[in-house]
C-alpha cells in the first residue's frame, strides 16, 4: 500500500503509523505526509523517521474543491493510493474522494454515530455517557459518517476530565488504526451496504 498521511497537529497517530511500519505489523510504504497547517509538530514526527514531507495550506485556495484538487495532484506526484486521515481538520470532497475510491480512512474519538466533529470526547462527558470510544471509517462526503472498519470501547470514570478520557482514547487510536489500515492494505475489507466485511473485531 503506497499511503499518504493527512494531519494538522500533533501526529501522535501519525506515530503509531509509523510504528506499525517499521515492526512490519503494516505493509505500506508512506509516500507522504501532509498538513494544511505548516506549524503541525506531526512534520516534525515525519521529518525524524525519515519520510517526505509537504504543506498545502488551506487559505491558499479559493474553495474546498480547488484545494481538493491540489491534494490530489501532491499525493499523484508520489505515487499514493491510499490515504490515512490523522487529525486533519479539514472535510474532504468528493474531487478528493473519486481519486481514492474506497481508499481513505479516517479516526474519529467516538464511538460513530455519536458524538460527531470536534471536542467528541467533551460532548460524551456532557452527555453522560458511561462508554466511550474511538472509530475507524471510510471517508464519504459527510463528515464523520462513512461506513465503520473497527471501534474500541474505554469506560468512562466518575473522575474523568477530558483529558484523561481523551489519553486512554488515544491509547485505543494507536493500538485500532494501525490495525485497520492493514486489513486495507491486505485487500480484506469490502463494503456491503454500509457494513464493513472483514473489519477489525
Amino acid at each position: 500500500m503506497e499511503l499518504a498521511i493527512l494531519i494538522s497537529g500533533r501526529g501522535s497517530n501519525l506515530g503509531a503509523i509509523l510504528r506499525a511500519v517499521r515492526d512490519r505489523q503494516l505493509d505500506a510504504r508512506i509516500r507522504l505526509v501532509l498538513s494544511n497547517r505548516p506549524a503541525a509538530a506531526g512534520l516534525d514526527v515525519a521529518r525524524e523517521a525519515g519520510v517526505p514531507t509537504t504543506v498545502l495550506e488551506h487559505g491558499s485556495y479559493p474553495d474546498r474543491e480547488a484545494y481538493d484538487a491540489a491534494l490530489v495532484a501532491q499525493l499523484r506526484t508520489h505515487g499514493v493510493d491510499s490515504v490515512a486521515l490523522a487529525g486533519f481538520d479539514r472535510l474532504v470532497t468528493g474531487i478528493f474522494l473519486r481519486a481514492f475510491p474506497g481508499r481513505v480512512v479516517n479516526i474519529h474519538p467516538a464511538l460513530l454515530p455519536s458524538f460527531k466533529g470536534l471536542h467528541a470526547q467533551r460532548q460524551a462527558l456532557e452527555y453522560g455517557a458511561r462508554i466511550a470510544g474511538v472509530t475507524v471509517h471510510f471517508v464519504d462526503e459527510q463528515m464523520d459518517h462513512g461506513p465503520i472498519i473497527a471501534q474500541a470501547v474505554v469506560p468512562v470514570l466518575d473522575d474523568d476530565t477530558e483529558q484523561t478520557l481523551s489519553e486512554r482514547l488515544l491509547a485505543e487510536e494507536h493500538r485500532i488504526y494501525p490495525l485497520a489500515l492493514q486489513r486495507l492494505a491486505r485487500g480484506e475489507l469490502r463494503v456491503v451496504g454500509r457494513r464493513v466485511i472483514g473489519g477489525v473485531p
